[in-house]
């Protein structure tokens, strides 16, 4: 069975306009959520391909810093390294780098997963502290307002890696996840059902090395077990694909654009 279609894509000129679409993405979900609920809760992804949306939010020649309602916004990572938040390989400090130490946000709204803590000690001190700050019941899932994804060419998202044990995760909404294929083997991540009940989920992919594992996460047979990435499928929300345009060379562009609705582009 082929996997369901992505309900938008955008493919990005170059990598100043995917930077700008995904700046945009954050601006315009934490506006909606303050308007709607008086504050905004957004998950963000490592790697580097976000790091140049990261800094747009903070650069001042931009709009982004402005429009952004930073004292309402709460952020929270999807996934992290079981590493000190100093360390090059930590998701928290390319973040911090990238924009928390430019930005007005206090301590008390920056969530990081604790990495230097054992992995099982560090996910269920997250999924604690998730469950206080919503204000959740046993048995609940959190809704974020945006959850920004990213796509590694083995086709894995967040922490979810082709046949690790966190794949098949319903019960919990972060956990450790041994991973044996990096070098790093201890991952905490959210879990499945908390990445698709947020009300808006974007995957942001560039390089050409994503591409085969793009297309067949998207138009591919399904095998989650294999391409994680295919497990995100959110309920209730636009799921968005912003693409770089090496990462999206192997779609099949026409038969996408039938299924999903509608396809951007920016020239």
């Amino acid at each position: 069975m082929a996997n369901k279609p992505p309900n938008r894509l955008f493919i990005a000129s170059d990598s100043a306009a995917l930077a700008r679409r995904a700046a945009r993405e954050f601006v315009e979900a934490a506006e909606e959520a303050v308007a709607a609920r008086g504050r905004a809760r957004i998950a963000i992804s490592g790697g580097t391909t976000p790091r140049s949306a990261f800094e747009l939010l903070a650069d001042p020649s931009q709009p982004w810093l402005a429009r952004m309602p930073w004292e309402r916004l709460h952020l929270w990572w999807v996934d992290e390294r079981c590493v000190p938040p100093d360390h090059p390989d930590s998701n928290y400090r390319m973040a911090r780098e990238g924009f928390l130490d430019h930005v007005p946000l206090q301590p008390g709204q920056i969530h990081r997963i604790r990495g230097e803590l054992d992995p099982e000690i560090a996910a269920a001190r997250y999924e604690s502290e998730l469950r206080d700050s919503f204000g959740l019941e046993d048995g609940e899932i959190p809704s974020f307002d945006l959850i920004a994804l990213g796509m590694g060419a083995d086709g894995h998202t967040a922490s979810l890696f082709p046949g690790t044990a966190a794949l098949r995760e319903i019960n919990r909404l972060a956990v450790a996840n041994f991973v044996p294929q990096q070098k790093d083997n201890w991952r905490v991540t959210l879990t499945v059902p908390v990445l698709d009940q947020a009300r808006r989920v974007f995957f942001l992919i560039d390089g050409a090395d994503k591409a085969q594992a793009l297309r067949n996460v998207i138009v591919g047979a399904r095998d989650p077990e294999r391409f994680p990435s295919q497990l995100i499928q959110p309920s209730g929300a636009i799921l968005l694909w912003i693409l770089g345009q090496t990462a999206a060379a192997l779609l099949p562009i026409e038969a996408v654009k039938g299924g999903c609705g509608f396809l951007e582009r920016e020239e």
